[in-house]
């Protein structure tokens, strides 16, 4: 058994994290697990689930390596910048595409949420992106781009990642409200496929957490969530931000610059005499 779960070691835990948090939001559905303890104890025992996982397999050595990304800072800030941007100026382009199909000011749109601004509120928001960058990102993508194209890593990531939020949005609880599966879907698609383009280029688990804490607050800062903007502006939100990651994709694609270095490596190896 330990032989089959090591060699499978990733597939194991695409296939149980969805299982694993389905019984803990259950729990919560039984009044077992308490709602403060349920909002973050959700991105933790999965978290949990997988240093378990990986400590039975490869150790506590493969345990820091799932925390290795996020050490890595020294990088270009163009991609701090981009990470601090990319969400906020999608969602100003689908709210600005909203306006033109509707016929209406652009400013009747910009309604800002300031509570999502106060400490507690961004503090969560970074904790949780926090977890879910080291799981999904740090571990997921980065294992998967070792046997298949980043895009396919990107993908397989973010079907998996829907089928984690699926019984969260069925329990209402910790996740905005009126949230289609479908929509969420092509958004997880899409952030998926944006942490995978972010990260093969910087290597920097710091970056995706920057990106992905901005979608958070994106979300709820912007009219964008379906209790603010309709369920409508989030689909259009959901498919325009997948439809963009797919143009940086094409352009920004992991694998040039892994084949680039991958040449420059050969290039510079030296033949023994």
């Amino acid at each position: 058994m330990r032989d089959f779960i090591k060699k499978n070691e990733l597939w194991v835990f695409l296939a149980l994290g969805p299982v694993v948090n389905a019984f803990f939001v259950y729990a919560r559905y039984k009044q077992i697990v308490p709602q403060p303890l349920y909002n973050t104890g959700r991105f933790c025992v999965l978290l949990l689930f997988l240093i378990f996982l990986v400590l039975y397999t490869r150790g506590i050595k493969g345990v820091l390596d799932i925390f290795k990304p996020m050490l890595n800072w020294k990088v270009n800030p163009k991609w701090y910048l981009f990470g601090l941007l990319f969400a906020f100026t999608v969602g100003l382009f689908t709210l600005l595409l909203k306006g033109v199909y509707a016929g209406s000011e652009l400013t009747s749109f910009l309604k800002t949420n300031f509570g999502v601004f106060k400490l507690r509120s961004v503090m969560a928001l970074f904790v949780w992106a926090f977890l879910g960058e080291v799981v999904w990102v740090s571990y997921c993508i980065r294992e998967l781009m070792k046997i298949t194209k980043p895009f396919y890593a990107s993908q397989i990531v973010g079907f998996v990642w829907t089928l984690w939020w699926i019984p969260i949005i069925l329990l209402g609880e910790g996740v905005l409200p009126g949230i289609p599966i479908v929509s969420l879907g092509i958004f997880m698609l899409g952030i998926a496929g944006m942490c995978t383009i972010v990260y093969g280029n910087s290597k920097s688990g710091l970056c995706v957490l920057i990106l992905q804490f901005m979608v958070n607050i994106t979300l709820n800062a912007l009219s964008l969530s379906p209790s603010t903007g309709g369920v409508k502006t989030f689909t259009a939100y959901s498919v325009v931000y997948f439809l963009v990651m797919l143009v940086f994709m094409y352009f920004l694609n992991p694998i040039k610059k892994m084949r680039k270095q991958s040449f420059a490596e050969n290039s510079s190896y030296t033949a023994p005499i």
